[in-house]
């Protein structure tokens, strides 16, 4: 089925904000060591898609991911999963809100371990309750106003405007006049965009720096010795607590809880039963955010 004219008129709104926000992500990557995966062919994947799987085997799309020692040929660890959207319409906007929601917190789970940085940049018309979903999830946004990217359009003279009951001639018209931009003029659209909002990203890329950047502040090591209580009622599980020998216990190794504290309020838990799962789990914070470069 043929897309409709508004429907293909989004898409391009969509891949300018993408075009707009790529520039940014790369010279992060670039001041920080890290490498960013973006649409386009890599040998390290299949495909030209960026595509991670989570702990239950499904596989999710994104448009930006950030990673730590990774490169061309070699699949880093995610720092940061970085989605952008564009929504012309309110009644859209809590779905792809959800959408947005669906791909990113299972791979936020999966590699709780990086406490990766999440974020939605997000254009267009976006209801206070879709936004608010997604903040109160741990992601950071970045927000153009549908007024912001018309603006960023008419740079060249388009007029971005539409909605529901815009003909579809006229909306052809607008794409027809993007068709005949050179790709020069087109990035100039992504430009204004960027320009005209530049203290907003300049908040995000402040907080992705923070989250990147972020510095240990302790780590909690607790050793846990006993064998394990299994009653079949609470009144049990109370009776065995105040019975319970605290002081001249000595029982095995039952495993070691490791909790490490970052500056910007992280944190990262695991539990292992033997030493040398709990010394490889910290070696691997040790670069590059060791404890020796405090």
């Amino acid at each position: 089925m043929a897309k409709s004219p508004a429907h293909a008129f989004g898409q391009i709104i969509g891949d300018v904000l993408e075009v707009a926000i790529e520039p940014v992500l790369s010279q992060f990557a670039q001041e920080k060591g890290l490498y960013l995966d973006k649409k386009g062919p890599r040998p390290a994947r299949r495909g030209v898609k960026v595509s991670w799987t989570d702990s239950s085997g499904n596989v999710h799309d994104l448009d930006f991911v950030l990673e730590k020692d990774g490169s061309l040929t070699k699949i880093g660890t995610p720092v940061a999963f970085i989605e952008t959207a564009w929504r012309s319409y309110t009644k859209h906007s809590r779905n792809k809100a959800q959408e947005i929601q669906g791909a990113i917190m299972p791979l936020a789970a999966t590699y709780q371990n990086s406490a990766p940085f999440i974020a939605a940049i997000l254009a267009g018309v976006f209801t206070e309750g879709a936004l608010t979903q997604l903040t109160s999830l741990g992601f950071t946004i970045l927000y153009f106003s549908y007024d912001e990217v018309v603006k960023a359009f008419r740079v060249m003279g388009i007029d971005a405007s539409f909605g529901e009951n815009t003909p579809d001639a006229d909306i052809e018209q607008k794409i027809s006049a993007w068709e005949a931009l050179s790709n020069e003029q087109r990035i100039s659209v992504a430009n204004a965009l960027i320009k005209n909002c530049s203290e907003d990203v300049a908040r995000l890329i402040h907080k992705l720096d923070i989250a990147i950047s972020r510095q240990i502040d302790w780590v909690r090591v607790l050793p846990l010795h006993g064998a394990v209580f299994n009653g079949k009622s609470l009144e049990e599980a109370i009776e065995y607590i105040e019975k319970y020998d605290e002081v001249n216990g000595s029982k095995p190794l039952v495993r070691y809880e490791i909790e490490i504290h970052y500056s910007n309020g992280d944190s990262i838990n695991g539990k292992f039963e033997d030493r040398d799962g709990a010394i490889l789990f910290l070696r691997k914070y040790q670069h590059p955010t060791s404890l020796t470069d405090q």
